[in-house]
């Protein structure tokens, strides 16, 4: 299940970029051609920043595999939910089983970032289930709770199926500084150990930097970047899917220039870029994926809405679990998406490749609990 895929041959190395002149390519990318029908640039769709990937982005994407935390994968994501889970661990050494303690579980969880109306909901259920089978103890109770947690996350767990198409055109977005390109390295390892051949896209065509930083990935996984310098966004995603299609690639992922869904012009172009993949590909892209913020909080859900309505969201990856988090935003997320849930395909707690991981509501919940 998990043999590794053949490495192709290119390999791609970051071009330095001299002040003021433009930022070329990395090495041995494959550029985009821009001639994209009913697609045209616009100046004010994304800022240029003219930069090189920076010293701290390059070790990130080179960080070997070892400098992953100590300990196997739940170690690592309770020491990643570690704040939220001392705030409620810490109230189960009580002997009594009364209203104040459902009280400070709710102020708890609140403080989680799990938020009022899911806090609500979870807290009026263990209540009834205490009354019900007269629970006596704050272990019972602990575990409990952890079973409801649980019940709620079930909903969110789900997987990609790579063999749904050929190629499995993946869109990923998200707001800046969230760790989409960082995922995105993560998830074409993860897709090449399924027995997949990947192809990168390079769609924040106006920073050089990201550009030069999914190149690392593409070096590091043995795997090829379309890119292009400025231009058209959508046109390297079409171009991308195009060579895709033409070489039978397993998997081809696009990404996407980080933007705020308050800003309604990047947004009018994510929903442009979705647009163009399609004329590529019927169907396509198969997957449009959101990469959250995991210390992000509520906001979470602000991102959500907007990303769903603009380009209709298949998945989420939740990074960022690495020990400031607070992990009661997946309830609140939860209990937002009860009547669509949109699937969490994975979770992150560093920046080892091996620290994001599939996302299972129990492991999850025993985790949050330390169960």
């Amino acid at each position: 299940m998990f043999g590794f895929f053949r490495r192709l041959k290119s390999v791609f190395t970051p071009s330095p970029t001299s002040e003021g002149q433009a930022a070329q390519a990395p090495e041995g990318t494959v550029e985009a051609t821009p001639e994209v029908p009913a697609v045209s640039p616009t100046a004010s769709d994304l800022a240029p920043i003219a930069q090189s990937a920076s010293p701290i982005e390059q070790q990130e994407a080179r960080k070997p595999e070892a400098d992953a935390a100590p300990g196997g994968w739940f170690a690592r994501l309770k020491g990643g939910l570690a704040k939220t889970r001392h705030q409620l661990a810490d109230l189960f050494g009580v002997v009594k089983i009364d209203e104040q303690l459902l009280e400070d579980l709710e102020i708890a969880l609140i403080q989680a970032d799990a938020g009022v109306a899911a806090s609500e909901s979870l807290i009026n259920a263990l209540r009834q289930a205490i009354k019900q089978d007269k629970l006596k103890d704050g272990q019972a109770v602990r575990y409990c709770l952890r079973d409801l947690i649980r019940d709620r996350l079930i909903p969110l767990q789900g997987g990609i199926d790579l063999d749904r198409s050929t190629p499995l055109v993946m869109m990923i977005a998200g707001v800046n500084g969230a760790g989409k390109t960082t995922s995105i390295g993560k998830l074409a390892r993860h897709v090449q150990r399924e027995g997949k051949t990947v192809l990168l896209a390079a769609g924040d065509t106006f920073r050089a930097a990201a550009r030069e930083q999914l190149a690392i990935w593409g070096e590091r996984n043995g795997v090829e970047v379309i890119a292009q310098q400025g231009g058209d966004p959508a046109a390297v995603a079409f171009d991308a899917v195009s060579a895709g299609r033409a070489r039978q690639s397993g998997v081809v992922m696009i990404d996407t220039a980080g933007r705020l869904p308050t800003q309604s012009h990047l947004m009018d172009e994510l929903k442009k870029i979705r647009r163009v993949i399609g004329k590529a590909m019927n169907d396509a892209p198969h997957e449009a994926l959101l990469i959250l913020d995991g210390n992000t909080g509520q906001n979470m859900l602000h991102q959500v809405k907007a990303f769903d309505e603009a380009i209709s969201l298949t998945g989420l990856v939740v990074t960022k679990l690495d020990g400031t988090a607070k992990g009661g935003a997946l309830l609140a997320l939860a209990h937002q998406l009860k009547d669509r849930p949109i699937p969490v395909y994975f979770i992150g707690v560093g920046e080892g490749l091996d620290d994001l991981q599939a996302f299972r509501a129990e492991e999850f919940a025993n985790a949050l609990l330390d169960c």
